[in-house]
């Protein structure tokens, strides 16, 4: 099989916007609303070239993605200075065959600890969203800080903190 995860290039837009559409419809007509639902191509595209998308592709095909925006470039209300992962999505006919897990352990594990050597991560969930909050506690996240987002949509935010490996005695 033919799968790699890459970093989104300003090309990718069309193709991450209508995953982000596709992913996020169900929750719409659950009455859960993230602001990428409103959005547009030209938005994602302003968010490929200023943060980091992962794409993860199957025989080309993007079938899932998360977003990591770096402290720097956060907003100055944010509540934590770690990075924020955002605008995480499977496409629906993929859900269930682990592609989520996948990119998001990609995200936390080789871009945000090994490379990046990031203390930890938050990211954000609508409170009613029925089922990423268990997700994300059972991933290690905490929750620490509540906020309404600009649609009205009451957030929970939670943190994973990374530990770092202990240093090996040289003797």
């Amino acid at each position: 099989m033919s799968q790699s995860i890459q970093v989104a290039t300003p090309d990718d837009a069309e193709e991450i916007f209508a995953l982000l559409q596709r992913a996020y419809a169900s929750l719409v007509a659950l009455d859960v609303h993230f602001t990428i639902s409103q959005g547009n191509v030209e938005q994602v595209r302003r968010v490929i070239e200023q943060e980091t998308v992962l794409v993860l592709r199957k025989w080309k095909r993007a079938v899932a993605t998360v977003t990591v925006r770096f402290p720097w470039q956060q907003e100055t209300d944010a509540p934590s200075s770690l990075p924020f992962i955002h605008w995480f999505a499977v496409d629906p006919d993929y859900k269930g065959q682990g592609y989520g897990r996948e990119i998001i352990s990609y995200a936390e594990d080789t871009l945000l600890k090994q490379t990046l050597k990031a203390p930890g991560v938050y990211l954000a969930t609508a409170t009613k969203h029925p089922w990423l909050s268990e997700l994300y506690l059972r991933r290690g996240y905490q929750p620490f800080y509540h906020r309404t987002n600009a649609l009205g949509e009451a957030l929970v935010f939670l943190k994973k903190e990374f530990h770092p490996q202990p240093i090996a005695n040289i003797a």
